[in-house]
């Protein structure tokens, strides 16, 4: 049977988003209906072989790598498509694998995030009789974009950890399933910048650095800015390729940001922002300031 999923007036992880967000957001997610395919469904096979059964033992499963092992990181427009890939082995030879991200806590009742693979079929290469390189894609969209929401980052809430599904199909109809395999970030993505003033400056004057840092938001498709948030204000001298930290500051409630230190030699001023579970980390190109 197939596994569906209703998000009814948004419960659970995203109980906290439905505080702040527009009603038409929540109508949308109310809506939405994430319907993944089961073992037998997506491979063909008979129910009985259908689960995470005993014959999963038979499998060697290794190399799992989601957006090459890089978090996804989504903006408020542009869908995001990257490449998952898995070896596997069995006696018998692979005919098929299947990787999707989902999130919740358990697949069966209490999932609110489906990201399903674009093929039907994996894109598997034999490296020997027994094992295989399977690739696949999927894409991520932020937004409520279509009808039944699978593919669709529709909640700010949905940022984070997600559960990774990892299964294979064995050349003689053996399959191993596990949607528990591992986890993956999918993040919001993030922007900051930098002004170093004034410039030229006299040595020993006080340089004012200011910027601002914002991030997506998934469900009013803008960007905004990110409260209390620490960055670093960093330095390279002209006549050095390396930067050092100078000091750590806070993001105010608009994400801006304001610092000032002393002029002493010509070089680049940039902020640095590590990120956290949900929002990427980004830095800055290096402002220069000319000292005299």
């Amino acid at each position: 049977m197939r596994i569906r999923a209703t998000v009814a007036a948004v419960t659970g992880a995203l109980a906290l988003s439905a505080l702040v967000i527009p009603a038409a957001q929540a109508d949308a997610q109310s809506g939405v209906s994430l319907d993944r395919p089961s073992a037998a469904e997506r491979f063909g096979t008979s129910p009985a072989k259908s689960t995470f059964s005993a014959a999963a033992e038979d499998f060697t499963i290794s190399n799992l790598s989601v957006n090459a092992n890089k978090n996804v990181v989504v903006g408020t427009t542009a869908a995001k498509t990257f490449t998952v890939s898995v070896t596997a082995s069995h006696a018998s030879g692979i005919a098929d694998a299947y990787i999707d991200l989902w999130h919740g806590t358990d697949v069966d009742t209490d999932f609110d995030g489906f990201l399903p693979p674009n093929e039907e079929a994996a894109k598997c290469a034999a490296v020997n009789a027994t094992t295989s390189n399977c690739k696949l894609t999927i894409t991520a969209t932020p937004g409520f974009n279509t009808e039944d929401g699978i593919g669709d980052l529709y909640a700010n809430a949905l940022a984070g950890n997600w559960h990774v599904t990892v299964g294979a199909l064995s050349t003689d109809g053996e399959v191993y399933w596990n949607d528990f395999y591992k986890t993956h970030k999918v993040q919001r993505l993030s922007k900051l910048t930098v002004n170093a003033a004034p410039e030229p400056v006299k040595k020993g004057k006080t340089i004012t650095v200011t910027g601002k840092l914002t991030r997506a938001n998934w469900e009013t498709r803008k960007y905004a800015g990110v409260n209390a948030q620490s960055v670093s204000l960093q330095f390279r001298k002209a006549s050095s390729s390396t930067y050092a930290s100078v000091k750590g500051i806070k993001s105010t409630s608009t994400g801006a940001l304001k610092t000032t230190v002393k002029a002493s030699v010509d070089g680049y001023h940039r902020f640095v922002y590590t990120g956290i579970a949900t929002t990427a980390a980004v830095t800055t190109a290096g402002d220069y300031v000319d000292v005299k």
